[in-house]
């Protein structure tokens, strides 16, 4: 059996190369697949219902593929959508698309899946323990689910289902991104443990090519193989590169996790066929016991100002980490006595993150740092926007003129590049869960409609 799979970037909106794009028409690929979103950017899009790239930017892509599916009238695979694949970032992209398809001509039988999550389903399966949490998961409560936006993720099944019923587009809401690549494989019978290691090879499209870009891949699947080749110009791919992807978003290289199963890649071979492909052997799938979806919740904590700062001043440097807490301590007695007790310092949280002496890291730097300037990021997050703006004028005005001991007098601590420093970030979200939903059948948290355009 041999099938081409055609992945033409690593994320809808993030834009490729046309030439590229038409090499993968040519090869005569059987199924276009595109991931839309991630929980990479954090939990703002799952949160708010807001996507990550402007409507513009995935409008501009889901033209040429959707031009492109026209073409080959093969099946175009979009998962995620609306970055977080909550059940209004469907809609979104498929309003987008209903406008392409009466601009440009087009006709398809259109396929969506929905993966919001109802508070009441989640609490009931709660309740009957057949919610699990996965490494490091936060301890959760039943109310949660009431104040959380959740989706659930989808293996292939629900796509299957929209393409055994002829569809042409499908629009999947949160799904493994693996699975917009190997439903369609699957379907015909193609080897499990190859096929999931493919998808997992091209899923961010053109990222394991050197150089790494939102460019396109073609995958050409066998018996007993499958062969990867790199699109755009000036891109090639080697055996390390390819085998390098299975770390990205993995702990472990060698296991990978699906709804269904795990891709057990320990003993896959990887070699140069030229310069742009490379072959992949020797992958098998393990089957689980059960079946489980991952759930992914974002709830809103607050409303967030932040200030921008920097000091070139080593005496103040050497200060900071002493003087900032005694500057939130008093920021706690001003703001009992600006707001007249009416806000409580509890829940505000003032922040200071200073850029150059190991903010980046979780841990302490192994080495000490000894920086000739700082940059220093102040957040204040409040309950509410115009609080958390009002506490951040005198927090900025304070930590402008800290009080140094070496210094007699009045000194300026940091240096503002924006006049106001105050800028209100708005909303700020978290993520709720990192749970699976364990007891269930593969598409009965996921609901479908289907429609011709």
């Amino acid at each position: 059996m041999d099938m081409r799979i055609l992945a033409p970037t690593g994320a809808l909106g993030a834009g490729f190369d046309t030439a590229a794009l038409d090499r993968g028409v040519a090869a005569g690929p059987h199924v276009i697949a595109c991931d839309a979103g991630s929980t990479d950017s954090g939990p703002a899009a799952l949160g708010s219902g807001t996507p990550k790239l402007s409507a513009q930017a995935v409008t501009r892509d889901l033209r040429l593929l959707l031009q492109a599916r026209e073409t080959l009238q093969v099946p175009l695979i979009i998962g995620s959508c609306g970055t977080s694949g909550r059940d209004d970032g469907v809609d979104w992209v498929a309003g987008l698309a209903r406008t392409i398809a009466a601009e440009d001509n087009l006709h398809f039988k259109f396929g969506l899946i929905y993966s919001d999550q109802p508070a009441e389903r989640l609490q009931h399966l709660y309740d009957q323990g057949r919610i699990r949490p996965l490494a490091n998961a936060p301890v959760i409560e039943r109310k949660l689910f009431e104040r959380s936006h959740t989706v659930a993720m989808m293996g292939v099944e629900p796509i299957q289902e929209l393409l055994r019923d002829g569809c042409d587009v499908i629009l999947a809401g949160r799904a493994s991104d693996t699975a917009l690549f190997a439903a369609l494989p699957h379907l015909n019978g193609a080897d499990p443990g190859l096929t999931w290691h493919m998808a997992k090879t091209i899923e961010c499209g053109a990222a394991c090519a050197i150089p790494p870009e939102a460019n396109g891949l073609l995958v050409t699947l066998h018996d007993d193989h499958f062969d990867v080749t790199t699109l755009a110009e000036g891109s090639r791919l080697t055996p390390r590169s390819v085998a390098a992807h299975t770390l990205y978003e993995n702990a472990d290289p060698f296991h990978i996790t699906e709804p269904s199963g795990t891709l057990d890649t320990t003993h896959a071979t990887y070699e140069a066929v030229d310069e742009r492909t490379v072959r992949v052997r020797g992958s098998r799938y393990i089957k689980a016991d059960g079946y489980t979806n991952k759930l992914e919740g974002a709830e809103l904590v607050g409303y967030q100002t932040v200030i921008i700062g920097g000091v070139r001043d080593k005496v103040v440097i050497e200060r900071l980490p002493e003087l900032l807490p005694m500057a939130k301590k008093y920021f706690d007695t001003k703001i009992l006595d600006v707001f007249d007790g009416q806000v409580d310092p509890d829940t505000i949280d003032i922040n200071y993150r200073l850029y150059g002496t190991g903010t980046i890291l979780a841990s302490p730097e192994p080495t000490p740092l000894q920086p000739q300037e700082l940059g220093v990021l102040i957040t204040i997050t409040a309950p509410d926007q115009a609080t958390a703006h009002a506490i951040s004028t005198f927090v900025a005005h304070a930590s402008s003129h800290l009080p140094i001991p070496e210094y007699d007098g009045l000194v300026s601590t940091l240096a503002y590049p924006y006049s106001p420093p105050e800028m209100d970030r708005g909303p700020l979200y978290r993520f709720t869960l990192n749970h699976v939903a364990t007891g269930i059948t593969p598409t009965e948290l996921f609901r479908t409609t289907t429609e011709e355009v």
